[in-house]
């Protein structure tokens, strides 16, 4: 044993040296670390030498598929986003790219909507060493509109900026992976420790209430109110265990991830609660899930602890790059929260910093808080499904 503590202190010793040198580097930079950003700047570069009506930043997430880091469109194409093939096992134009690490261009559409007339799609890796992190995808709606020459001005561009958005991805994966260690600790250690310490406490009440010889009328109430106290605390444990856990499945999405914990805290706080969900395929990049997820997670919990809601209604529109979160509940509204609640506004309001999201906090009429979440443009067309006051008693999709 003290062999191994000896280890996991070098370990840590040595993690607490990278990450300093890390943090060193970080602040001399001469630009941001927000991948979002250099992807944007990347598809303003590209399109500077290789105009085309739509193109995008891809990049890897597991399992065989891409995500929308950044993506964009002419003004005056009619088109704000495209649906964009994600997925790795195709024989589309993106897959050989990946798996070729060479520039594809190809006179067919690499988006998952029928091309309506000509087209032409240009598809550059993006490599660092003998690893592809991402890809460049762009399409201009005209025959041979990206020649050799134009192939290799944007491949150019390609090369010189992915040194810097690999390090600003890499970046995201440490913070990413630092928030998650430390939610599992945090986890452990109240599952460990009070959490059991209070069962205990709970199974000595019940003893105490069983064995008193006169069970006094006093005594009696105030043991049992103990005991309440307890089981109302346990719980209030047991939540939080569950919100800790809880994260954004691979495979799942942040839909899926947002709908089950509205559920499980609805039924715990005996609010009835009504989902809106809108998601496709795409997804977005797991850090700025994460963020989302942790936003509606505090959301739906000032509403169930502090609000006293007795419906909750929550609506997700998610069309990568653009998100749009919504909570709402009709509580005690905005301007009745307590210290706590305030706090929560303040983390909330933090995480939205962080992905470059606009937050709003209001009241809802005629009762009630409504946090609203958006990140990205509205794409053309789109329409948000307001939140439903419907009268089921579990969610109405």
């Amino acid at each position: 044993m003290p062999g191994q503590q000896r280890e996991a202190s070098a370990d840590y010793a040595q993690a607490t040296r990278l990450l300093t040198q890390l943090r060193t580097v970080a602040r001399q930079l001469p630009g941001t670390l927000d991948p979002g950003s250099i992807a944007e700047r990347l598809l303003d570069e590209i399109r500077a030498v290789a105009p085309a009506d739509r193109s995008a930043v891809l990049i890897g997430s597991g399992g065989g598929r891409l995500v929308v880091l950044a993506q964009a469109g002419i003004a005056n194409s009619g088109e704000d986003r495209a649906d964009w093939e994600t997925s790795l096992a195709t024989d589309a134009p993106i897959a050989e790219a990946w798996l070729s690490q060479q520039p594809q261009v190809a006179a067919t559409s690499v988006t998952r909507t029928p091309a309506r007339g000509a087209v032409t799609s240009m598809v550059l890796p993006l490599v660092t060493g003998v690893r592809t992190v991402g890809l460049i995808v762009a399409e201009a709606d005209r025959p041979r509109a990206f020649d050799s020459q134009t192939v290799s001005a944007a491949a150019s561009v390609a090369a010189s900026a992915v040194l810097r958005l690999e390090t600003a991805l890499l970046f995201d994966d440490v913070r990413s992976l630092a928030t998650t260690e430390e939610r599992q600790r945090l986890a452990r250690e109240i599952h460990d420790g009070v959490a059991q310490e209070l069962v205990m406490v709970g199974y000595g009440i019940d003893n105490a209430l069983a064995l008193l010889p006169d069970r006094p009328e006093d005594a009696s109430s105030m043991l049992s109110s103990l005991r309440d106290e307890v089981t109302r605390v346990i719980t209030e444990l047991r939540l939080s265990l569950f919100e800790l856990r809880s994260d954004v499945d691979p495979h799942g999405g942040l839909a899926a991830a947002i709908a089950e914990y509205a559920r499980t805290m609805g039924a715990a706080g005996g609010m009835r609660v009504h989902l809106s969900l809108d998601e496709g395929g795409a997804r977005m990049p797991a850090a700025i899930e994460g963020e989302l997820l942790r936003i509606a997670q505090e959301a739906i919990t000032n509403a169930r602890k502090h609000a006293r809601a007795r419906n909750l209604w929550v609506s997700c529109e998610l069309d990568p790059p653009y998100v749009k979160l919504q909570v709402s509940d009709d509580g005690r509204g905005v301007g009745a929260e307590s210290r706590e609640d305030s706090f929560g506004m303040s983390i909330m309001a933090e995480r939205a910093r962080r992905i470059r999201a606009r937050l709003d906090v209001g009241p809802r009429k005629p009762s009630g808080t409504t946090v609203s979440v958006v990140l990205g443009a509205r794409p053309r067309g789109g329409s948000v499904a307001a939140p439903k006051e419907a009268q089921g008693t579990h969610d109405d999709r």
